[in-house]
């Protein structure tokens, strides 16, 4: 029986995220940075091939099987980026705050009825190293890119990311709310149902 995930991550905020809403499956995810594994090398060219490369990475050093989760935010009108560079937009030493910063710069002048954007999330969950048949889960979130950040929730590009038949930012919903909503809220949704078959 599989009562411990570890996540192909250190990052704080998704950690929470997944112990928030996995929690009642009787499974603890921990994430790889407990385990001293270093982050993989992200040589893919989509979310699912960068998602596997992280999970196959993060089984192979620590033996217990991995959850993984590529994921960022397409720009219309920026054709599509930042896609799959999103953590790491504003280039070396990229911050939250950078990225935003650099977002905002690269849609100077664009009306905000071009500003249309989406979250993308892949999940992957991998048994061990060799899983023929990891589980792929994906969700998607529509919204536009505000010009100025709003609201103090979230991580990442939550601040400049407008929910216009909510009238908020991602970043000023209650974190509840935004589980449900979200890209990954919608992916691990998904995870959940898929996934119970393997905690038996």
């Amino acid at each position: 029986m599989i009562n411990k995930i570890v996540l192909a991550s250190g990052n704080k905020g998704k950690l929470k995220e997944f112990n928030q809403v996995l929690g009642d499956l009787q499974v603890e995810v921990v994430p790889q940075s407990d385990f001293q594994v270093s982050d993989a090398d992200e040589t893919g060219l989509s979310f699912v091939e960068n998602a596997i490369l992280k999970a196959r990475h993060a089984t192979e050093a620590t033996g217990l099987p991995a959850l993984a989760d590529d994921s960022g935010l397409e720009v219309d009108a920026l054709s599509g980026a930042p896609g799959i560079y999103s953590a790491r937009f504003s280039g070396a030493g990229a911050t939250d705050a950078k990225n935003n910063t650099y977002l905002l710069e690269k849609l100077e002048g664009v009306p905000a009825e071009q500003r249309s954007a989406r979250f993308r999330c892949v999940l992957v969950f991998m048994r061990h190293t060799n899983d023929p048949t990891p589980l792929i889960c994906q969700g998607s979130w529509e919204g536009q890119i505000l010009e100025q950040a709003s609201g103090d929730n979230g991580f990442g590009y939550d601040p400049l990311f407008w929910i216009p038949e909510l009238e908020r930012t991602s970043a000023q919903l209650p974190p509840e709310e935004k589980n449900k909503l979200s890209h990954r809220g919608q992916a691990v949704a998904q995870l959940k149902q898929a996934i119970k078959p393997y905690l038996k």
